[in-house]
């Protein structure tokens, strides 16, 4: 048996404390499963909500002018503890990303990460950063190793969860620095770790992490079946599994009536929850939706946030299909669940996707995916073939409408073959994406890794 390891797992948001994105369920998850392996994991984490939270666990000394406090909470309730690092007139503040001083903000986050563990009298194995934010403790690691034994058996693996996100100040990119400097990199699926290699995905630092790619690994995320249950999600209509799939009528008929559609239990609803981006594929989804819904072959439910042109145009897309589309401008998360339970499918047209929670939140609702071949997505769905195949989904492979139009009609097809259909349906929701075997892989790259620095 591996021996066990003191884990350091460092992310700017951690769900339930702040969450804008997919992070903050990694950075919830992913300890909880490997403490669950042996391991004395230790969450950190920046405190961006004013309420009062926790007793502080040690006080940091930053600078002449700047100071830090670590308070303890417990996360969830599970044994593993999460600190919460503020500091004077960085954290809190009203926004987790987006402040001009962004770059002030984090790098004094690092400074109490490093300092944090040697108050506590607790010597980490592993610092595990996630993302440009963290990126930084790499660096800061070896130079601290140089000249303090309590750092020099300590390694530190990055992982990116995506590659185009590196901070807000291209003269100050940490994510390169990190990415040189750490002991190990990971990114969040197999397919994506291969894909960064080229030009096309790279974003411009293919040479460095081909230089890197021997302490490269692909580890896909998991999801949370605790959260993500059909069976007991209290924002359902109906709670429902593979063996009771009646149950998703009801919550189809719940997501109609709550998003002002036709309530019509025989025509397919489409359904995404997402970032209204460029890299969502929005392009392309504006595009086959407007020609479905002038068919009068779908109804449509989209819920998401991003890029202003977008929320525009979705908006006028509904307002030309009144009643068979529905547009919410917001971060919704009983509407996400819901969607989620009651859409018979789910689009993820994506141009790129690291790994993609979507479709793996969609697969254990019973809602059927749509999806571009690359990334998670690739590692996840599987094209559906017809009667005998393992396929999980519909996946098309060329970035254009008219590919991804083409296996939405192949879906649609399938759909009017309900026997079939709920047979695709049961076959997604008995899969397996718990965090038990990423948990295991990220511990194999821990002992990998300290071997190799010694």
């Amino acid at each position: 048996m591996k021996r066990a390891l003191n884990i350091l797992f460092v992310s700017a948001e951690v769900g339930p404390f702040a969450k804008v994105g997919g992070l903050a369920d990694v950075a919830a998850a992913l300890p909880r499963a490997l403490a669950a392996r042996g391991h004395d994991v230790r969450v950190v984490t920046p405190r961006h909500s004013p309420e009062p939270i926790g007793d502080v666990a040690a006080s940091l000394t930053l600078g002449s002018e700047r100071w830090a406090a670590a308070r303890s909470v417990a996360s969830g309730g599970d044994g593993v503890p999460t600190y919460l690092v503020e500091s004077e007139g960085l954290f809190p503040r009203s926004r987790i990303y987006g402040e001009a001083d962004d770059l002030e903000r984090y790098l004094a986050f690092c400074r109490a990460v490093l300092e944090l563990p040697k108050q506590l009298g607790w010597p980490p194995h592993i610092f595990h950063c996630n993302d440009w934010h963290t990126a930084p403790i790499a660096f800061g690691l070896r130079n601290r190793a140089w000249g303090d034994a309590f750092y020099r058996d300590a390694a530190c693996v990055l992982t990116i969860h995506n590659l185009r996100y590196r901070g807000p100040d291209e003269l100050a990119d940490f994510l390169c620095q990190g990415i040189y400097y750490a002991d190990a990199v990971t990114t969040v699926s197999e397919t994506y770790a291969r894909e960064i290699l080229t030009a096309e995905y790279g974003e411009g630092l293919h040479p460095l992490l081909q230089q890197r790619q021997d302490r490269l690994f692909g580890i896909l995320n998991g999801l949370d079946y605790r959260v993500y249950d059909p069976a007991c999600d209290p924002h359902l209509a109906a709670n429902f599994d593979a063996a009771s799939l009646e149950g998703r009528a009801t919550n189809k008929a719940a997501l109609q009536q709550r998003t002002g559609l036709t309530q019509d239990a025989d025509v397919p609803l489409v359904g995404m929850v997402s970032r209204l981006t460029e890299q969502k594929g929005m392009d392309l989804t504006l595009e086959a939706m407007e020609a479905l819904l002038g068919e009068g072959a779908v109804q449509f439910v989209v819920l998401g946030a991003g890029d202003e042109a977008y929320h525009r145009a979705f908006a006028a897309l509904a307002q030309r299909h009144r009643g068979r589309a529905s547009v919410s401008i917001a971060f919704d998360n009983p509407l996400a669940q819901l969607i989620y339970g009651g859409c018979d499918l789910f689009l993820m047209p994506s141009r790129f996707e690291p790994c993609g929670l979507g479709q793996l939140i969609a697969l254990r609702y019973g809602a059927i995916p749509v999806v571009r071949h690359t990334g998670g997505l690739a590692d996840t769905v599987r094209d559906y073939e017809g009667p005998g195949s393992e396929g999980n989904g519909f996946v098309f492979q060329e970035y254009s409408a008219g590919a991804f139009l083409a296996a939405l009609r192949r879906a649609l097809a399938a759909f009017q073959r309900r026997a079939e259909w709920r047979h695709l349906q049961a076959q997604g929701m008995k899969l397996d994406f718990s965090w038990e075997r990423s948990a295991e892989r990220y511990e194999a790259v821990y002992h990998q890794t300290l071997a190799g620095r010694r």
